[in-house]
């Protein structure tokens, strides 16, 4: 998608859902959120997207039993956020990746890399435990202009 194309797709999408400054982002293409947030906030020029878990949006469930896996579905979470407002992985501006083992850190990387190609700024870290304990969760800022 061009620049123009997708600039006015955000336009559209801001007009048609009445975006304004501070607004909240839904989709049910990724999982609804499981606590008192929303998916995502757009703030003037930037969206702040809720940490995303691997739970399929289809049936609620924890989609893979291990890091790879689970990073998938995270990925595919992350991007249904990003395209219902308009953009994509290279928007990405900022992570937060969570594991719940540092040990899993270079497969983590390597379904990261695939779709954040962009090499945004980062911070990982290894925390006790997750929700629905689970082996990972990303967090983005995007830009949206």
């Amino acid at each position: 998608m061009s620049g123009r194309q997708a600039e006015s797709r955000r336009a559209a999408i801001t007009e048609r859902k009445g975006y304004s400054m501070l607004t909240k982002v839904s989709t049910d293409k990724a999982p609804a959120a499981i606590g008192p947030y929303s998916q995502g906030i757009i703030a003037g020029d930037f969206l702040f997207a809720s940490g995303q878990i691997p739970i399929d949006p289809a049936n609620g469930e924890i989609k893979g039993s291990d890091i790879t896996e689970q990073a998938e579905q995270v990925m595919k979470n992350v991007g249904a956020i990003l395209t219902e407002v308009g953009v994509d992985y290279t928007k990405v501006v900022k992570t937060t990746c969570f594991l719940a083992d540092m040990a899993d850190f270079a497969a983590f990387n390597g379904v990261y890399e695939k779709y954040f190609t962009e090499k945004p700024a980062r911070s990982c870290v290894a925390v006790k435990q997750l929700p629905k304990s689970v082996l990972c969760e990303v967090e983005v800022t995007a830009y949206l202009k």
